[in-house]
């Protein structure tokens, strides 16, 4: 077995707990689901907290937590592995989903959308009651361990007809519905990751809902939790609070003059110029 990881593989260990604010049941239900074997569906808009929220879970239930980010060239061979060919031998290459399987980890396929139907269908022998995962390439059938789980995550807002779950596959895992959190909770969590001050953690908040709520103007995605903490890093850092948000709020949400025109002043409008 070789411990290469693909570049799309992110493999961490549970020394840390990653700071997360829990805003509803979510730690409850994720605990829950993992002691019943459960698989579990994360769904909610980029940038809110799904990734971390995992990161968190697997470092209080002492699991190791291997990331896939999914992609639309994800083949199965990537996720349960494929043989290789090195020092004139052919060797076996365990892939992220065996390697999780192995060592009772934590498999998070982050955008399960992103990957083609045909590699999800690999997952359904993990996600029912069987809990296996067949190797046709090497004739190993493994029994998922008690301490083994998949979870997925995806952004609905994403989701169209080429880019979807099949109900196959959907209705194999209990799901979580993330949002943005409110008001107060976004402030903390902003003040928590960047070190920023109350008052300014509260213009950020403010500059988020107003974003979230141009509904004319198309906006593919709205400003994320993300995204009003790295403006946070860099007013810590120094730098003008209206360059800061200009630099990590306007200009990655929009290439459009007059959205991002209109973007600006309300920015203009809660920091001055």
């Amino acid at each position: 077995m070789n411990d290469f990881l693909p570049a799309h593989v992110l493999q961490t260990s549970t020394q840390d707990i990653p700071y997360y604010l829990e805003v509803g049941n979510e730690c409850q239900v994720f605990d829950f689901a993992f002691r019943q074997g459960l698989p579990l569906l994360i769904k909610g808009p980029t940038g809110c907290g799904k990734t971390r929220f995992v990161a968190h879970m697997a470092a209080q239930l002492q699991r190791p937590l291997i990331t896939v980010a999914c992609h639309d060239d994800l083949s199965a061979a990537d996720l349960v592995g494929r043989h290789l060919i090195g020092d004139g031998q052919t060797i076996w290459t365990d892939g992220p989903l065996t390697r999780a399987v192995r060592e009772a980890g934590i498999c998070y396929l982050d955008e399960v959308v992103e990957a083609r139907k045909d590699t999800t269908v690999v997952l359904h022998p993990l996600t029912d009651d069987r809990r296996i995962l067949p190797l046709d390439r090497t004739g190993e059938l493994l029994h998922a361990p008690a301490e083994f789980m998949l979870v997925a995550s995806y952004n609905p807002g994403y989701q169209n007809l080429l880019k979807n779950l099949k109900p196959s596959t959907r209705q194999r895992f209990v799901a979580l519905e993330f949002d943005y959190p409110n008001a107060d909770t976004e402030r903390k969590i902003i003040m928590s990751e960047s070190g920023i001050d109350a008052d300014l953690a509260q213009r950020l908040v403010a500059i988020a809902g107003a974003f979230r709520r141009l509904q004319h103007y198309h906006l593919e995605e709205s400003a994320s939790t993300r995204l009003l903490i790295y403006a946070a890093k860099l007013m810590v850092a120094g730098l003008a609070p209206l360059a800061a948000c200009t630099a990590a709020l306007a200009q990655p949400l929009s290439d459009d003059h007059d959205t991002l025109a209109a973007l600006q002043e309300i920015i203009q409008l809660h920091v001055g110029s």
